[in-house]
């Protein structure tokens, strides 16, 4: 079947999808019919995803499996090259005449900017919640591990991206996929595997990547603006958000590197504020989390289920192992691939092991994730909304101030989500139709900002899991040559033949 095929098929998907998250819940009965039937389309993923194998949902262990042996694959990358990926980007190793679009530093704030975002923020908050303040050591495990996974999707995605005749990169898992099982007689197995991941990456991009940070953004600046019609914060996200993605990539890294280096400043500069106002309680709250690890109380499923919200939320959060993140890399200007995959493993580490450890140590030391009176936001897994009350203990402004945080983690998000969309539309459709796929992702933002796309946002997170299975089959079978790869370039780096 030809890929634009499979686009005509996404197209008849998310169609109606739309349709629904602007329908009121009562309506006409075709509407109900499609609704039913979308939404046990919906569960049938949902099954088949968090499938329990030993106690442990089947694409939690999927990651963490892949995680772990990709680690040990690259004897550690993670640990040993850690000082030489902060020399790289830092510039050390720039060549303004190689090949790409933007620079290392701009190609890991674009990936950061679609990762650091309400995961940080209410993806903490909900594991805190759901599986005790345990849930945080196992985030850390898992981003500590999902530094390696990051460092092979994105090396593959600089070794077989595709350079157009106008200098427009094309790169990602769709692309190492099908090339790269393909150099292993694998073709077929690669193409199925690329079509996958680019319907599973389009629609996730749609939806909760877009969809659900819209709607969610509305929320957080709302309660700072009461009376702000949802309709006039959607047409001014739609203007925003389309100024940048009209531009592509070299715009969408422009701004990125401007504002993801801002943000994480900003909230970070916020967390560590209430971190010294209460200093004297680090030490009690880091000891709260590593006992809660391994002897949780209160907690459904005991130590699994600390593991299990642990692992989840980290997925959720640094999407180590989704490979959306390679898309972005690929267009870095550079020459060595490996060089990239080693900037990319920079990503959990930021993300996970420092901003969210930072959330979860404000969430523990204000006690707002076992105090009776924010006992409903617990009950009701309103994870920003916890956050903020735990912002709030402190100084009565502080939500203002994560508001703002929110809409720029929000907006990061999108502009960076649009991108790894269109590259998979792109190698869907040929390159054909591209300004199609930014009409229908701003429409997708108004439609975010003024409803609440049930459906569709299941549907979308389900997608983002989904993207997990072909990339990291297709890691298994690519992994061998990266490590190759990676010998011969630190081989180079320790005799100083590297520049």
């Amino acid at each position: 079947m030809k890929r634009q095929t499979w686009l005509y098929i996404l197209l008849l998907i998310l169609t109606p999808t739309v349709v629904l998250a602007t329908q009121p819940e009562q309506g006409d009965s075709l509407i109900n019919i499609i609704d039913q039937a979308f939404s046990s389309f919906v569960d049938v993923i949902f099954n088949i995803l968090f499938f329990s194998i030993g106690g442990f949902p089947l694409i939690i262990l999927w990651l963490i499996i892949g995680a772990f042996f990709f680690t040990i694959r690259m004897q550690f990358i993670n640990i040993r090259a850690f000082t030489h990926a902060i020399e790289i980007l830092r510039g050390k190793y720039d060549d303004p005449e190689a090949q790409g679009e933007v620079s290392h530093f701009q190609a890991l704030a674009t990936a950061l900017s679609g990762t650091v975002g309400l995961g940080n923020i209410a993806g903490v908050a909900v594991a805190v919640s759901m599986g005790g303040a345990g849930a945080v050591f196992w985030m850390t495990i898992a981003g500590f591990f999902g530094m390696t996974s990051k460092f092979i999707e994105c090396t593959l995605a600089q070794k077989y991206r595709i350079v157009k005749p106008d200098g427009t990169i094309s790169g990602g898992p769709m692309r190492y996929l099908s090339a790269g099982l393909a150099e292993m007689g694998q073709g077929t197995l690669g193409k199925v595997l690329a079509v996958l991941f680019s319907i599973f990456c389009i629609s996730a991009a749609f939806g909760g990547a877009n969809m659900f940070q819209a709607n969610q953004s509305y929320g957080a600046v709302s309660n700072v603006l009461p009376g702000l019609p949802s309709w006039v914060y959607g047409l001014v996200l739609v203007v925003l958000v389309g100024l940048v993605i009209i531009g592509g990539i070299q715009r969408i890294g422009m701004v990125a590197g401007t504002l993801v280096p801002l943000m994480c400043l900003l909230y970070v500069l916020a967390c560590l504020f209430i971190l010294l106002a209460n200093f004297t309680q680090i030490p009690g709250a880091i000891a709260t989390i590593i006992s809660g690890a391994f002897a949780p109380q209160a907690v459904e499923g005991g130590i699994t289920g600390v593991i299990i919200q642990g692992f989840q939320r980290s997925a959720f959060s640094n999407e180590a192992g989704v490979g959306s993140a390679a898309i972005a890399h690929s267009a870095a200007r550079t020459d060595e691939p490996i060089r990239e995959g080693l900037v990319a493993l920079l990503e959990p580490f930021i993300d996970t092991i420092v901003v969210c450890n930072m959330t979860a140590l404000v969430i523990v030391i204000t006690k707002v994730y076992n105090a009776e009176e924010f006992s409903a936001l617990r009950e009701a897994n309103k994870g920003a909304e916890l956050t903020s009350a735990a912002f709030g203990t402190v100084l009565a402004w502080f939500p203002v101030l994560l508001a703002i945080a929110v809409f720029c983690f929000a907006f990061s998000t999108m502009i960076s989500w649009s991108y790894y969309g269109e590259r998979c539309w792109d190698y869907l459709s040929d390159g054909k139709g591209l300004i199609i796929y930014k009409i229908l992702f701003l429409i997708a933002t108004f439609v975010g900002s003024v409803s609440n796309p049930s459906s569709v946002i299941n549907f979308s997170d389900a997608t983002l899991l989904s993207m997990a299975f072909p990339n990291i089959l297709g890691g298994y079978f690519l992994c061998s040559p990266v490590a190759k790869d990676l010998q011969n370039y630190m081989e180079r780096l320790r005799t100083g033949a590297l520049t």
